[in-house]
C-alpha cells in the first residue's frame, strides 16, 4: 500500500479550506440582515441553502467517489467552490447568497466524503485514527482564524489608511465601499481556485474503499430504514448539528441585539472562540473517554451545554460573551460519541448507516431557519431557546442507548487482562 505524506498533507490542506469557506456564516449574518435589510427568518434561509446542499449530497457523493475516483470528483467540488464565491463576490445580494451558499454546500459535501478514504490510504491504517483527529484538528483552525480574516478585512476596508498592503488595496478596489465585510469571498475564491490548482498535478495514490466506506445499495438503506434506532440516531444527529450551527450562527445577532456587541470585532471573536473551543474540547474529550462510557461523558457535556447555553441567553454582556463560546466546548465531544454509539447500535450495514448519519447534517439547515422565524415573532432570545429543544435530545440518548460494543476505557482494559489471567 502506497505511503505518502504528501498527499496526507494535501488532505490536511482541503480539510482546512473546507473549514474556512464554510464557518463564516455566523459573523456575518448581522451584516446580510443590515445590508439587505432582511428579516431573522430570512438570514436563517441562508444556513439552510447550506446545508440542505450538504445533506442532500452526503449520500451521492459516495456513488460520485467510487464511479469516478477521488481526484477528479474533489478537483470539480472545489470548482463548485470557486463558482459559489466568485457569483457572490461578483454580485453581493440576498438572493445570489442563497444560490451561492447552496453550491458551496454541495461542493464541500463532496469534499468531506472523498477525502477520509484517502487519508486513510495515503496515510496508512495503523495511523488512521491518529491523522482523522489531528484532521479534526486542522479543520478547527480554520474556523477559529476564518472570523479573523473577516474582522480584518472589515475594520480596515471600512475605514482605510493611506498604507495599506497591496491585497486591501485590490480588496477595495474589488469591493462595494457600503459592503467591507463581502470582500472575504474574494479570500474564498483565491483559496478554491489554487485547490483546483494544486489537485490538478497533485498524484493520488490509489484508494480501495472499505465496507465502512461504500456507499451501500438501495436494499441496504431499506433494511436500516425499518429500524427503530437508525432514525432515533438520525434525529439525534440532526438535533446535534442543529445545535452547533444555531448557536454559531445567531450568536453574533444576539450579542449585537442585546448587548450592544460589535459584530465586527467582539461577535466575530465570540464566534472564533467558539469554534476554537470546539476544537480543543475534543482533546479533552478523548482523555474522558479513556476514563468514562461514552453515555456519561455524553450526560456531562451535554448538560454542560445547556446551563452555557442559559447563562448566554439570560446573563449579563460579560456573562454572555463568555458562555456562548463555552457551548463549543461542552459541544466537542458530542458528534464522536453519537457516531459510534450509532454504528455500535447496529450489527450490518455501517457504511450505509454512515450515509445515513451523514444525512443528519440537514438539522444544521432546518433549526437556524426555526431560531430565526421565532425570533421575527418573539425576539431572538425566544428563538434561541429552541436549543433547549434540541441539546435535550441529545442530551436523551445518554439514557436510551444501548451499543452492542461500550467504548474501551482504562478500568474495562483492566477487567478484561483480569480476566484473561
Amino acid at each position: 500500500m502506497v505511503r505518502s505524506r504528501y498527499t496526507v498533507s494535501l488532505v490536511f490542506l482541503t480539510f482546512f479550506v473546507i473549514s474556512l469557506l464554510t464557518n463564516i456564516l455566523g459573523p456575518i449574518v448581522p451584516d446580510i440582515i443590515t445590508s439587505f435589510h432582511v428579516s431573522l427568518t430570512a438570514a436563517g434561509f441562508l444556513a439552510f441553502a447550506f446545508f440542505i446542499a450538504y445533506g442532500v449530497m452526503s449520500i451521492p457523493a459516495g456513488f460520485l467517489v467510487e464511479r469516478f475516483t477521488e481526484k477528479p470528483v474533489m478537483v470539480l467540488a472545489f470548482l463548485a467552490g470557486t463558482l459559489g464565491s466568485l457569483s457572490f463576490a461578483l454580485f453581493p445580494g440576498y438572493r445570489v447568497a442563497i444560490i451561492s451558499y447552496f453550491t458551496i454546500g454541495a461542493g464541500m459535501a463532496v469534499l468531506q466524503v472523498a477525502i477520509n478514504p484517502l487519508l486513510r490510504v495515503a496515510g496508512g491504517e495503523e495511523h488512521y485514527a491518529f491523522n482523522s483527529t489531528l484532521a479534526q484538528l486542522v479543520f478547527g483552525s480554520a474556523s477559529f482564524v476564518s472570523p479573523r480574516i473577516y474582522s480584518y478585512l472589515v475594520l480596515n476596508l471600512k475605514d482605510p489608511s493611506p498604507d495599506q498592503n497591496i491585497v486591501l488595496r485590490i480588496l477595495r478596489w474589488l469591493t462595494p465601499a457600503e459592503l467591507p465585510w463581502a470582500s472575504i469571498y474574494w479570500i474564498f475564491v483565491v483559496s478554491a481556485i489554487t485547490m483546483v490548482v494544486v489537485l490538478f498535478f497533485a498524484r493520488f495514490p490509489k484508494v480501495q474503499h472499505t465496507a465502512e466506506e461504500r456507499a451501500g445499495s438501495l436494499n441496504m438503506y431499506r433494511s436500516l430504514a425499518r429500524q427503530r434506532v437508525v432514525w432515533l440516531y438520525f434525529a439525534a444527529m440532526f438535533a446535534y448539528v442543529g445545535c452547533e450551527q444555531g448557536t454559531a450562527d445567531w450568536m453574533s445577532s444576539f450579542l449585537n441585539q442585546y448587548h450592544g456587541f460589535d459584530p465586527h470585532t467582539t461577535g466575530a471573536a465570540a464566534v472564533s472562540w467558539f469554534w476554537g473551543l470546539l476544537t480543543a474540547g475534543c482533546l479533552v474529550g478523548m482523555l474522558l473517554l479513556k476514563i468514562f462510557d461514552s453515555r456519561k461523558v455524553l450526560m456531562g457535556s451535554s448538560i454542560g451545554a445547556l446551563f452555557s447555553l442559559s447563562a448566554a441567553l439570560f446573563g449579563s454582556a460579560k456573562v454572555s460573551v463568555i458562555a456562548f463560546p463555552a457551548v463549543g466546548l461542552f459541544a466537542s465531544v458530542m458528534w464522536p460519541i453519537v457516531v459510534s454509539l450509532a454504528l455500535n447500535s447496529v450489527e450490518e450495514f455501517h457504511g450505509s448507516f454512515s450515509g445515513i448519519l451523514g444525512t443528519g447534517i440537514i438539522g444544521g439547515a432546518i433549526v437556524p431557519v426555526i431560531i430565526g422565524r421565532i425570533g421575527d415573532y418573539a425576539g431572538l432570545r425566544s428563538g434561541l431557546a429552541f436549543l433547549y429543544v434540541m441539546f435535550g435530545f441529545v442530551l436523551s440518548v445518554a439514557f436510551w442507548a444501548r451499543p452492542v460494543i461500550n467504548n474501551a476505557t482504562i478500568r474495562l482494559k483492566k477487567a478484561s487482562a483480569e480476566l484473561l489471567d
